[in-house]
């Protein structure tokens, strides 16, 4: 026998002993056993532990059984199936004798096991034979018991299952329900409680037709005959089936509510609470389906929610006493003091409140009119006597507010204000007085519910409560001061006045600053961390308010100065403090900084020690990034702060940081030793900045693009701050910056930052990195071999640099422009990469101004446009359109005048009008407009593709530049004859179309609807750009097309059809290819559809997206790796709206899943059919991150099907895992 089976035989033999201590142990250390993963039992010792433990659930000390439970769950993953089963059934025999002690423990014993069964998913046979066996005995014992207690353990049973395992009951779940079903006519209230709690376990995974067997059946009973005692029962049974069915409950809604309506006028207050659950539920269930009747539901619930018919409220003891007496109020009578056990009219009113919240919700398109009917009526409700219904009252609240706010995040901010917003202002007066009440009561609740109304409408509607300040800082401080507030009330008081000052201009607060500051004061000192952090953010707030102009403090007759020494006194106690929170810690630190910041002359001698406590922060890994932002702060001070004290030691210690791997600590160091290096240069020495400059040169690299333009920006500080530093930045830094340069990746802040970089060198005057020595580093690699392996951006960004350097040595510039001249015109063994450059160079030139009206450089320009190599010839047009910006008067006409004359030429000129247009300021083009306008309508009628392109952008970039006068122009153009000149004007409506506040905006706005229309144009290469269109303003301007969705949106959706007369076969020697004409606009449409899902999402009626989402997942490769993305996206956002059509989303990913490619078929169709797959898997995991929807049988059956497939298994966890891995590499940041 091995050495555990002896062991575990030792322990089974005192578990039989007399002594119940022996026992007590002997179990516990077989349970300690049976917890190790190295512990395997061979079939003898199975059976042994198995049957001791289960005669151990008879024994008679309850410890001794309650061990015996306990030891069931490891040991049911130790053990065979068959011994499983045998403890089950042990168990559900036990559950059903006539021993409490032995049926409680049982219960016990069988809910441990169920919890330690495997998922259904994952395929595992124990879990499904174990879960028949509970089953067939617990409806058995419903069925045949009648006793009370072995029902309800039964019920709690089954509920368990049902919950965790319902996929391994699906051929059981019949049954289930018809032994459900008679419970709710129990006598006994608990079964009848339990039965239902068991029904909404079972509803999520049941099929559509049992679910409907169940509604049919509520439906019948709650129609049969006057309400009786089970009609509250059944009324029950339907609000959690409700919120459990979810769509499902949309197809039985219009029999479903008119029963639940008539049952309101039932005088049964606990049936009407129940009735307004049941219409929660639909409200959050079925919102479309629930459409036609909000206006009946929002009548219903404002009615009720007064409903108050034993308390009679005087209207005029509410409307005295605005003003507010501190020491009166403390003995002021309550409402709350009001009894009366029998009323249960409270629980109607807190039902119909929850009902409306619901509707408030569901229907974000009703917000202005909620304004004007739910929110006054709301308000009106806050004298409500019931502390409960009060705070669900104040959350209805919150939800309209904060409905509202979401509402406006979703809107594009270029749109201006919502109507709601407007609305929600004219109900601020109201509010603030309702809420004024609320605040001088002795109730916490109504206080605490009040300062989350007032937070959230400050997030709302910031500066909306400029001119109730007054009002409102007395209930804060009465909170505040109150000794009866709780440490919840005051950490709320505390955050209303932080969002408070932080969104109202401060001059609202200097004259509260003798009652605000003590108090602030008072709570940073609390012992209760919460309080004292959100204390110092206030404090922090409160340093602006102090450091108001003098004379400004003066004539309101306030001095800062006692203040400044309070707020300064407590801050620096908890400052000096290491023993107290994190969060303390780093609020202190945050607090001080701003003091010292703003308030720093005022401190004298103090400060000194408080910089030392600074420098002490920073050298400890738990508060060093908060102190280099404070650090940062005060060098930046608009008091100049004298910081030489420790600026040597704070330079070596951040230095040392640029070595650690913490990206934002990196990021927050580098602005701060900019900062530190700008505004501190005269304290600076130069040995100080070496540890630093041996750092910085591995942080200039293109893999992290934000870290290296950081990096670049503090190297400009150095170059201009220490000259002394120069030749070690020179050897050390400049080539990385140079190698940087030459990035493909080089964003637009990077380059800028180089530019400045370049410019400070030259202009330090050092020797050895003088214009010429820059000049010769810059170009030098373009020279090379290496040249012609560089990336087209190198060109540009190298270009800029060149001209920048040009800009800042006047004197070196008509000898730089004759060597560009030179390089352009060059003999043949110049090398295509440096003419390039040259002419991109004498482009950016042009651009800064530095050559004039130079007729050689035009001359240049004109010829190398007729290059015979595309690159020279691009640069060429790049060039040209870089001069005339710097001198428009002269080259625009010459542009002009070459695109009428040189048709062979034009598409490369258009190049060089665009970059002309899109830089040029309105008034320097005026002159050439009706010209430059004919020109470019001419070229509509185009037939290249890439020419009609080039026109239509300069259209949109002319029309942005005069709005008033072209864009009625470019729609007059919609009603011409050729399909090209229409094409064309659409496409240029996209170009006026930018992702920031324009002045075309609200013209366009007005008229974008016309250009729209096009999309029921006879050619479809109009309706493609009309799409295209569509979608640029959508994603850009959403506020454009908004309001058009109800016309635009069947146009849109029928371009996701297939349209077979589009298809047609080219044959291409023996074989014959299917070309799909219409594939662009289908691919476009789709585009659309995702955008739309981004910025519109509340404006759409996601049963249409969803089914032409639907085709789509079966049509050509590009669009189904759309549509699986915007799958995935919906599952996100709205699961609710996906579960409605999931049984027909699922059959086309399960289709691309299980697609093999045929034999023989070339690599691409592969590699192609791969990516289809993986790209469907990820839809499948995003629907299966979602509960609602993993929990459906056609999802879990899937689920199930992946597990089983080697194959699909694998594709399913390495996409999984690319998830985790994504989430993870955010996490870092």
């Amino acid at each position: 026998m091995s050495t555990p089976s002896f062991y575990i035989s030792n322990l089974l033999e005192k578990m039989t002993s007399t002594d119940k201590d022996f026992r007590f142990m002997a179990t516990n250390d077989l349970m300690l056993e049976l917890q190790k993963d190295s512990l395997r039992l061979d079939e003898d010792s199975e059976h042994k532990v198995v049957s001791r433990l289960l005669s151990l659930l008879e024994d008679k000390n309850g410890e001794v059984q309650n061990l015996a439970v306990r030891c069931l769950a490891p040991l049911v993953s130790k053990v065979k199936e068959f011994q499983v089963e045998v403890m089950v059934d042990t168990l559900c025999s036990n559950m059903m004798s006539n021993k409490e002690q032995l049926r409680d423990v049982s219960s016990m014993g069988l809910k441990t096991v169920i919890a330690e069964l495997p998922s259904p998913s994952s395929g595992s046979s124990l879990t499904v034979s174990v879960c028949k066996k509970i089953t067939c005995q617990l409806i058995g014992a419903l069925g045949k018991h009648q006793d009370v207690s072995v029902q309800l353990e039964a019920l709690d049973i089954l509920s368990d299952m049902l919950g965790r395992l319902s996929g391994a009951l699906v051929s059981f779940h019949s049954s289930i329900l018809s032994s459900l079903l008679p419970q709710l006519t129990s006598s006994r209230m608990a079964v009848r409680k339990r039965a239902i709690l068991a029904l909404g376990h079972l509803v999520p995974g049941c099929s559509s037709a049992l679910f409907s067997q169940l509604t049919e059946h509520l439906l019948a009973e709650l129609a049969e005959g006057p309400p009786s005692s089970l009609t509250r029962t059944y009324v029950q049974c339907l609000v959690t089936v409700s919120r459990q069915g979810g769509h499902r409950v949309g197809n039985h809604l219009e029999k479903l509510l008119p029963i639940v309506m008539k049952l309101t006028a039932v005088e049964d207050d606990e049936l009407r609470e129940a009735c307004f659950q049941a219409l929660e539920a639909f409200l959050r269930s079925c919102p479309k389906e629930m459409t036609a009747h909000v206006s009946m539901v929002m009548k219903l619930c404002l009615n009720f929610m007064t409903f108050d018919p034993n308390y009679n409220y005087d209207d005029d003891e509410e409307e005295e006493e605005d003003s507010m007496d501190l020491g009166d109020d403390l003995d002021l009578e309550s409402d709350d003091e009001y009894s009366d056990d029998d009323d249960m009219s409270w629980k109607v009113r807190r039902s119909s409140v929850k009902c409306l919240e619901a509707l408030i919700a569901t229907r974000p398109d009703l917000l202005s009119s909620f304004y004007t009917s739910v929110c006054p009526a709301l308000l009106a409700r806050f004298k409500e006597r019931e502390e409960s219904v009060r705070a669900d009252i104040f959350a209805a609240v919150v939800a309209l507010l904060r409905q509202t706010r979401d509402v406006a995040r979703r809107r594009n901010l270029a749109e201006g204000e919502e109507p709601a917003e407007d609305t929600l202002k004219k109900q601020v007066p109201l509010m603030v007085k309702c809420l004024h009440k609320q605040l001088r009561q002795k109730s916490l609740c109504s206080r605490q519910g009040s300062f989350s109304v007032l937070t959230q409408l400050v997030h709302t509607a910031p500066g909306v409560l400029q001119e109730d300040i007054p009002v409102l800082v007395p209930g804060i401080v009465f909170s505040l001061t109150d000794k009866a507030s709780s440490s919840m009330l005051r950490m709320d008081a505390l955050c209303f006045l932080h969002v408070l000052i932080l969104s109202h201009s401060i001059d609202a607060f200097q004259p509260h600053l003798q009652v605000l500051v003590p108090l602030v004061v008072r709570c940073v000192d609390d012992t209760f961390y919460k309080i004292t952090s959100e204390a110092l953010l206030v404090a922090q707030q409160l340093v602006g308010v102090m450091r108001a102009p003098q004379q400004d403090s003066a004539r309101a007759g306030l001095h800062p100065q006692p203040f400044i020494k309070e707020v300064f006194s407590a801050t620096m106690k908890r400052l000096k403090a290491t023993d107290i929170d994190q969060e303390v810690k780093e609020r202190a630190i945050s607090c001080m900084g701003h003091i010292v910041c703003y308030l720093g002359n005022h401190l004298g001698e103090e400060l000194q020690g408080v910089l030392t406590i600074f420098v002490e922060r920073l050298k400890n890994e738990i508060t060093r990034l908060t102190a280099v932002r404070t650090i940062a702060l005060i060098a930046a001070s608009p008091l100049k702060i004298e910081l030489s004290s420790i600026l040597s030691e704070v330079l070596h210690v951040l230095s040392s940081f640029l070595r650690k791997k913490q990206r934002s600590l990196k990021l927050a160091t580098l602005s701060c030793l900019t900062t530190l290096v700008t505004h501190h240069a005269k304290g600076l020495q130069a040995v100080a900045l070496d540890p630093l400059l041996a750092e910085l040169p591995a942080h200039v690299d293109e893999s992290d693009m934000h870290i290296s333009q950081v990096s670049v920006t503090l190297l400009s500080a150095v170059a201009r701050a220490s000259p002394r530093a120069l030749p070690m930045l020179g050897s050390s830094a400049l080539p990385g910056v140079l190698a940087l340069l030459r990035s493909p990746l080089l964003p637009a802040g990077a380059l800028a930052a180089i530019l400045d970089l370049l410019q400070a060198l030259v202009l330090s005057g050092s020797h050895n990195l003088g214009y010429s020595q820059l000049l010769r580093s810059l170009t030098g690699p373009f020279r090379s071999a290496e040249g012609s392996a560089l990336h087209r951006q190198a060109y540009h960004s190298a270009a800029r640099c060149v001209a920048g350097l040009i800009s800042v040595c006047p004197g070196e510039t008509p000898g730089a422009v004759a060597r560009l001249i030179q390089e352009v015109k060059g003999p043949g063994s110049e090398t295509e990469p440096v003419r390039v450059l040259a002419l991109l160079c004498l482009g950016e030139a042009g651009r800064l101004g530095s050559l004039g009206t130079s007729r050689e450089v035009q001359d240049v320009l004109l010829e190398a446009l007729c290059s015979p190599s595309e690159e020279v010839k691009a640069a060429a047009a790049c060039a040209l359109g870089g001069v005339a910006i710097g001198s428009l008067s002269h080259f625009l006409p010459f542009i002009l005048q070459q695109i009428s004359s040189q048709p062979r030429r034009q598409h490369l000129l258009l190049h060089a009008l665009r970059e002309a247009i899109s830089a040029c300021p309105a008034s320097s083009l005026t002159p050439q407009v009706d010209r430059v306008w004919s020109l470019l309508l001419q070229g509509c009628q185009s037939e290249e593709e890439g020419t009609r392109t080039l026109v239509a952008e300069c259209l949109g970039r002319l029309t942005s530049t005069h709005p008033t006068l072209l864009l009625p122009r470019l729609q007059q153009q919609l009603n011409t004859a050729s399909a090209l000149v229409r094409s064309t004007v659409v496409a240029a409506v996209k170009f006026t179309i930018v992702d920031h506040p324009a002045p075309i905006d609200t013209l366009l706005k007005d008229c974008i609807g016309d250009f729209l229309r096009t999309l029921q144009d006879d050619d479809i290469g109009v309706r493609r750009v009309a799409l295209v269109t569509f979608n640029s303003a959508a994603h850009n301007k959403p506020g454009l097309i908004r309001g058009l969705l109800p016309t635009v949106l069947p146009q849109l959706y029928k371009e996701t059809e297939i349209k077979k007369e589009l298809i047609r076969e080219v044959e291409m020697g023996p074989f014959k290819h299917t070309v799909d004409d219409g594939l662009d606009v289908r691919r476009a449409a789709f585009e659309c559809m995702y955008t739309l899902l981004d910025c519109s999402l509340d404006g759409l009626d996601l049963l249409p997206f969803l089914e032409h989402l639907e085709e789509g997942l079966k049509d050509h490769y590009d669009i189904r790796m759309l549509t699986f993305l915007m799958l995935a996206r919906l599952a996100s956002l709205r699961p609710d709206a996906v579960l409605h059509r999931l049984d027909r989303l699922v059959e086309p990913l399960r289709a691309t899943c299980t697609t093999k490619v045929k034999a023989g078929s070339v690599k691409q169709e592969f590699e192609k059919q791969e990516e289809l797959r993986r790209s469907a898997m990820r839809a499948v995991a995003a629907l299966l991150a979602v509960p609602e929807l993993a929990r459906s049988p056609v999802m879990a059956d899937f689920a199930n099907q992946i597990r089983n497939s080697e194959d699909m298994a694998s594709i399913f966890q390495s996409v999984r895992g690319e998830g985790e891995a994504a989430a993870g590499s955010m996490d870092t940041s």
